[in-house]
C-alpha cells in the first residue's frame, strides 16, 4: 500500500491554460478583454468543420466581470465566422450537455469555479461535450500571439449572436431524466446552496419538481457574491440552516455547479470521496458500475481504496484535475469518478462533473434505502490525512538536494502503511504536501518535516 506521487510543473510553463482552462484575476493578464476576444478567435479558426454554419454555445456563472469576457469572446467567435448561443448564467455541465445537444462545434463556460468573484475564468469543450485535450489546448495556445487576422472571416461570413430561450428547462429535464421515472424525492426535505452561482434558478426548480421540500440559500446573486462564505469550499452556512429547518439533507454547489458536497441530518459535511463510494457501491450492486471500479485522483483518502478493495473493486488514480478522471475513464471503459473536492463524474449521464446530477443519485440512495444520511454516506472511515502549502517565488525548490532528501526520508517513514504526495499546483507558485497514514502522528511530523526544509530554502534563497 506504500505509494508515493511526484506531481511535475509542466503547466506553469504554459502561458495561458492552467489545469482547468485559462484562470485569473480579471481585467488583468490573461483574463482580460484582449485575451478573450483572441481565444474566442483561436478557438473559433481551430474548430472549423466543414462548410455548414459554425457555432458555438457560451454560459457563464454570475460573477460581474462575466459580462466583459462574454462580450469579448463573442466579438472573437464572429470574427472567426462562428454564431454565437447565448446562454446566460447556467451550470458548467450545462454548457457541456447543450453543446452535444444543440450540434455546436464548441461549447465555452465563463467561470473561476469556486474561485472569489473578483476572478474568472474561460472553460473550453469540444462539439462531444468533453473539455478540451492538451494537445488541442496548446494548439489554441500557439495562436493566441500570432497575427490571425489573415485566417479570419470574409464580411459575409461573420458570425451572428444570440441569447437562446428555455436552456434552463432543457437541463432541468436532462437532470430529472438521470434517475427511474417512477422516482419521487417526495418526503424529503432538502437545503441547497446555490453560491449564489451558475445553478440558482436551476438546483432548486429540479428538486422541487421532483417531489422535494426545498429551502434555497445563497441564491441571490450580484456579481459580487458568488462563493462568498458559501457553496461547497464553505459549508458552514449550509450545517446551520440543515439543524435549523431540521432536514433530511444539505447540497451544496460551487460557483458553476460542477462540484458539490452533502451535509446530512446532524450538519457534518459528506465529502466526494465517501459519494463516490456511495455510488459506486450502490451501482456494483445493481449491475450498473462498468469497469470494475472508480477512478479518482492522487488526492483521494487511502480510506476509499481500501473500502472499494474489500468490495473487489478497483481506484484507478489520476494526478489531480477532473478532466486527467475523465480521460482515464474514456480509455478504460469506467463509469464513476471524481475527486475529494465533490467534482463526481458519472459517464453514464455526463461528460464532467455534475454537481446536481451527482446529488440526485445520492438522493436516489437514501430514497430507496430509507435509512438517514449519515448512516447511508458514511461508507469508511478516513485514512488521517494532513496537507500544508508551501509558496515560492521562482525556482524549482523540489529539485534541490536537501528537498529529495527530506521526501525520500518520508517515504521511507511511512513505509507501506501510507501514501505521500507532493505536487505543485497548477494555478498558483505552491508546492502542495500531502500525507496519509494510519498513524496521524507520523503523518503530520513527516508533512511538517518537508515543509521545513522548504522553508528554509526559500530564507535562504
Amino acid at each position: 500500500m506504500g505509494e508515493s506521487y511526484m506531481g511535475t510543473s509542466s503547466k506553469m510553463t504554459r502561458r495561458y491554460f492552467g489545469t482547468d482552462g485559462i484562470r485569473g484575476g480579471a481585467n488583468k493578464f490573461p483574463m482580460t478583454a484582449e485575451v478573450a476576444m483572441k481565444v474566442g478567435m483561436a478557438a473559433g479558426l481551430s474548430f472549423q468543420r466543414g462548410h455548414h454554419r459554425h457555432r458555438v454555445v457560451l454560459g457563464k456563472d454570475t460573477r460581474l466581470s462575466g459580462y466583459m469576457i462574454e462580450n469579448a469572446l463573442v466579438a472573437g467567435f464572429c470574427a472567426a465566422g462562428m454564431d454565437v448561443f447565448l446562454l446566460g448564467p447556467i451550470p458548467t455541465p450545462a454548457v457541456a450537455m447543450l453543446a452535444r445537444s444543440l450540434r455546436a462545434d464548441i461549447g465555452v463556460m465563463i467561470s473561476a469555479s469556486h474561485n472569489p468573484y473578483y476572478d474568472n475564468g474561460i472553460k473550453l469543450f469540444g462539439p462531444d461535450g468533453y473539455k478540451l485535450s492538451d494537445e488541442i489546448e496548446m494548439r489554441i495556445e500557439a495562436l493566441l500571439d500570432q497575427d490571425v487576422d489573415i485566417s479570419l472571416a470574409d464580411t459575409d461570413g461573420l458570425g451572428r449572436a444570440k441569447r437562446v430561450d428555455g436552456v434552463h428547462d432543457r437541463y432541468i429535464e436532462f437532470a430529472k431524466r438521470t434517475l427511474p421515472r417512477s422516482m419521487s424525492l417526495a418526503g424529503l426535505r432538502i437545503v441547497v446552496d446555490c453560491a449564489n452561482g451558475a445553478a440558482y434558478k436551476v438546483a432548486p426548480a429540479a428538486l422541487w419538481e421532483l417531489g422535494a421540500e426545498v429551502i434555497t440559500i445563497n441564491n441571490e446573486p450580484n456579481g459580487f457574491n458568488i462563493n462568498e462564505e458559501c457553496g461547497s469550499t464553505h459549508p458552514v452556512g449550509l450545517s446551520k440552516k440543515v439543524h435549523e429547518v431540521r432536514a433530511d439533507i444539505g447540497i451544496a454547489l460551487d460557483g458553476d455547479a460542477d462540484r458539490m458536497v452533502i451535509v446530512d441530518e446532524n450538519g457534518a459535511v459528506v465529502d466526494g470521496d465517501q459519494i463516490m463510494a456511495l455510488i459506486a457501491e450502490s451501482w456494483h450492486q445493481s449491475g450498473r458500475l462498468a469497469g470494475g471500479g472508480v477512478v479518482a485522483t492522487v488526492m483521494s483518502n487511502l480510506g476509499l481504496e481500501r473500502f472499494l478493495g474489500e468490495a473487489g473493486l478497483q481506484l484507478h488514480r489520476t494526478q489531480v484535475g477532473d478532466r486527467y478522471v475523465v480521460e482515464h475513464m474514456r480509455a478504460h471503459g469506467l463509469n464513476v469518478g471524481g475527486e475529494q473536492s465533490g467534482h463526481i463524474v458519472l459517464s453514464d449521464f455526463s461528460t464532467t462533473g455534475d454537481g446536481l446530477v451527482s446529488a440526485l443519485q445520492v438522493l436516489a440512495c437514501i430514497k430507496r434505502q430509507n435509512k438517514p444520511v449519515s448512516e447511508i454516506c458514511k461508507k469508511f472511515e478516513p485514512v488521517p490525512q494532513l496537507m500544508k502549502n508551501v509558496r515560492f517565488s521562482g525556482g524549482e525548490p523540489l529539485e534541490t538536494a536537501p528537498v529529495k532528501a527530506a521526501i525520500e526520508d518520508a517515504r521511507n517513514r511511512l513505509g507501506k502503511s501510507g501514501r505521500l504526495v507532493i505536487r505543485p499546483s497548477g494555478t498558483e507558485p505552491l508546492i502542495r504536501v500531502m500525507a496519509e497514514g494510519d498513524d496521524q502522528k507520523l503523518v503530520e511530523t513527516v508533512v511538517n518535516d518537508i515543509v521545513g526544509v522548504m522553508a528554509e530554502i526559500k530564507t535562504a534563497a
